[in-house]
């Protein structure tokens, strides 16, 4: 695909969240906004900020708010403020961490070729203290999202959450402690196992 198929790909995509963004109401809509900022942004984001994941974890992590502000907003003029509760950015907090730990275990993957073109990648900023980030953020996702769900959950659930989020985080350990490709690329993988416990336990405990 050349620049121009790619770029009007993207322009489709764009319009087609746009078109769905607009089923909802005005505070959603101009919380998208925000979002396509930042979702704009990250492209660039590899050749200029020295920890790109960052931006990604935001733009990935902002349909949080936007979520909240289906629910809860309405259609006023003042509709921006107020109907994103300090819940939604603490959860989009613990996903920022989430999504840091696992594009930077994609990172490590790509960590010679990156060097090469220049591109700048959590992964080459951390050097030796990657696998020690990565298992950082790692928890400290897990605890702020368990944290969130005190409220709403019972104690023996959580810790069945907890245990169960953790020993897949000891196995990502595992996985990335020796820093290969193809280790690497298996914990990035392995991701989908540790957002569906995270989400299982969501709904169970509703």
């Amino acid at each position: 695909m050349g620049k121009k198929e790619a770029l009007l790909v993207g322009a489709v995509l764009a319009l087609a969240a746009f078109a769905l963004v607009l089923t909802t109401n005005l505070s959603t809509v101009l919380w998208s906004f925000a979002a396509l900022g930042i979702a704009i942004a990250y492209p660039f984001a590899k050749r200029f900020v020295s920890m790109p994941q960052a931006v990604l974890g935001v733009a990935f992590s902002f349909g949080i708010p936007m979520a909240f502000a289906a629910v809860l907003g309405g259609d006023s003029l003042s509709a921006l403020q107020g109907f994103v509760p300090p819940l939604a950015w603490l959860l989009l907090l613990g996903n920022l961490f989430w999504v840091l730990a696992y594009d930077t275990e994609y990172a490590m993957v790509d960590r010679d070729d990156d060097l090469r073109i220049g591109m700048k990648t959590s992964a080459i900023t951390l050097g030796r203290f990657d696998v020690a980030f990565v298992m950082l953020s790692y928890c400290i996702y897990v605890s702020i999202w368990l944290l969130a769900g005190i409220k709403y959950a019972s104690n023996a659930l959580l810790l069945i959450v907890f245990v169960a989020t953790l020993g897949q985080v000891l196995w990502h350990f595992l996985l990335i402690r020796r820093r290969s490709r193809e280790g690497c690329f298996m914990a990035f993988k392995q991701n989908h196992w540790l957002g569906l416990t995270m989400l299982m336990g969501i709904v169970l405990s509703r």
